[in-house]
């Protein structure tokens, strides 16, 4: 058989990005979880027999990516090549040999082509709820934490281990919501499966040795040339964050060498008693992110082009917490790595990273009952809710920060309609916040405002999850801080920024969610972006003319333009 062209190399490579994007697709249509369906929590992605990533899907986080690289060869070594059969699909949430904590499952399944194994798919998909505490930082230890499932067959050669189902079932409080989700992460993998099939006979293909070759050499190649294109240089970046109950320190040195590039996180706070740790495999995922997005954005994620990029740090650090160690909201620690990395890379090249924004994801999970303090109406029932919110991400050295959008990890915020379809939860409230983005040459993105309740008859829990309460985003290059994160009942009662709050009924929670903060000094942004940020509301007058000397004569000219119904 003629070994195929490069040019043919490239329209392969193209068609296996292709699969496992449909692939992905094929878990957000079938996916039971909302954090699937409408927030894009999930990942997908194809592998070679050697278990090393050839192309993920460009829906997904980073965290579940870039985690699930590492997990595909755990699961080859588990279960051993020897039982490695076709029909089978094998299933874990083991948070350190798949993305970091329990809620997050991980489904691998082999792929053979004429009776020879070609390679694996595999899918990751965050569960609303994996029994337990629930999901949230207020546990001790993983024990506590829900269900753990180790790497093992959820299908023997096509056969459903029906006995494991019915241990999933019997200690999750939606048993019918998770199980779902299970089948449509094997559905998924399946579709990739079809898809492969469909191309390796197309291309003449009986292996995917060549084309996987092709990926790696040239993926590893070009990733080394920009690292070589960098100076050899150290520099160390340093963020303090809320904790749980105390302030955490991450701290890093980042070191350019040759052909790699060393991040170390020595020097960071130890693990916490609470369930915010985040165990080695998740810090790396996010490490590697924010070094490929500062310098090789545009090669595509693969095995070779993360190989140079090289993570340590001490075990029993906070970003290296080993078992048993509580990591429910490792993300939030893990969301922050990037910042970090951030902090340190633009002392070695700067102009290049973005000001830090609200980082970790504004989550939180609403644990509604029929209310206790008096009579339930026979319609009143438990539900779980989880949403997915963003604050503001950090102004860049060419642009403004995004508005409400998860920076680092990419999901999508979810829709009113759909939360409150989940559970008897009313969303009262979801806009932009003005003033939230940090002052600069280029702004901070906005935060959000939310407020949260319950339909008559209920009350509920509330799990936090939240940070920059009391260290918000903080300015590069002149920029000044975004707004922190605030969190009260509408008495005014303040609420803790993490763990599990009762809310009484007929209450409900308000929150401002942080902005991003912003790039340069302000005195240096475009008068005309600034008068454009006054009309649409981005700012106040009063900020405005504090942070970017606009005159009362420039103000009222803006105010007479938005009256008129002119643009700005």
């Amino acid at each position: 058989m003629t070994e195929p062209s490069n040019v043919a190399y490239q329209v392969m490579w193209n068609r296996l990005i292709s699969v496992v994007e449909e692939q992905a697709q094929a878990l957000v249509r079938t996916a039971f979880s909302t954090s699937v369906r409408e927030a894009g929590d999930l990942s997908a992605g194809v592998y070679d027999v050697a278990g090393r990533m050839l192309a993920q899907a460009v829906t997904g986080t980073p965290g579940h990516v870039n985690a699930m690289a590492d997990a595909v060869p755990h699961f080859i070594r588990r279960i051993g090549r020897e039982n490695i059969c076709e029909g089978d699909v094998y299933i874990t949430n083991d948070p350190w040999e798949g993305t970091g904590h329990l809620h997050d499952i991980t489904m691998v399944t082999p792929s053979f082509f004429d009776g020879k194994l070609a390679g694996f798919f595999a899918c990751t998909a965050h569960v609303v709820d994996i029994g337990g505490r629930g999901f949230g930082a207020d546990a001790a230890s993983v024990f506590e934490e829900g269900l753990y499932i180790p790497i093992m067959k959820f299908a023997d050669r096509g056969h459903v281990d029906e006995t494991l189902v019915r241990i999933i079932r019997g200690n999750v409080r939606e048993p019918d919501q998770l199980i779902g989700d299970i089948h449509a992460l094997a559905t998924c993998n399946e579709i990739g499966h079809r898809r492969l099939t469909e191309m390796m006979e197309e291309f003449g293909l009986r292996d995917l040795d060549g084309i996987a070759a092709f990926i790696l050499d040239n993926s590893r190649r070009a990733t080394l040339e920009r690292i070589a294109a960098l100076p050899r240089s150290s520099a160390e970046g340093e963020m303090i964050i809320d904790g749980f109950a105390t302030p955490i320190t991450l701290k890093v040195r980042v070191t350019v060498e040759e052909d790699r590039i060393v991040t170390d996180f020595d020097g960071t706070s130890g693990v916490d008693k609470k369930g915010i740790n985040c165990p080695m495999v998740y810090t790396k995922a996010y490490a590697c992110y924010a070094l490929k997005v500062a310098i090789a954005p545009e090669i595509p994620n693969n095995a070779a082009s993360l190989a140079p990029f090289v993570v340590t740090a001490p075990v029993d650090t906070i970003v290296n917490a080993v078992h048993p160690a509580p990591v429910a909201l490792r993300h939030i620690v893990g969301h922050f790595v990037p910042d970090t990395v951030f902090d340190a890379f633009d002392k070695i090249v700067p102009g290049l990273v973005p000001a830090e924004g609200a980082g970790c994801l504004c989550n939180f999970q609403v644990s509604l009952r029929p209310r206790t303090d008096a009579p339930a109406p026979p319609d009143a029932r438990r539900s779980e809710v989880l949403t997915f919110n963003s604050g503001g991400s950090g102004a860049r050295p060419d642009h403004d920060g995004l508005n409400a959008t998860a920076f680092p990890s990419g999901v999508m915020t979810m829709p009113v309609e759909a939360t409150e379809h989940a559970g008897p939860v009313i969303i009262w409230r979801k806009e932009l916040r003005p003033g939230s983005g940090g002052a600069g040459k280029r702004r901070g993105g906005l935060g959000q405002y939310m407020e949260v309740g319950a339909r008559e008859g209920h009350e509920f829990d509330i799990q936090a999850m939240f940070d920059r309460v009391d260290h918000p985003a903080r300015g590069r290059r002149g920029g000044k801080p975004g707004a922190p994160t605030i969190i009260a009942q509408d008495d005014g009662t303040l609420m803790k920024g993490k763990g599990k709050q009762f809310v009484p009924h007929g209450r409900k929670v308000m929150m401002a969610f942080p902005g991003g903060a912003g790039y340069g000094a302000p005195e240096d942004r475009p008068k005309a972006q600034v008068k454009r940020d006054l009309a649409r509301g981005y700012i106040s007058a009063e900020m405005a003319q504090a942070d970017y000397g606009l005159s009362e004569a420039e103000i009222d000219e803006v105010r007479q333009a938005v009256a008129r119904g002119e643009n700005v």
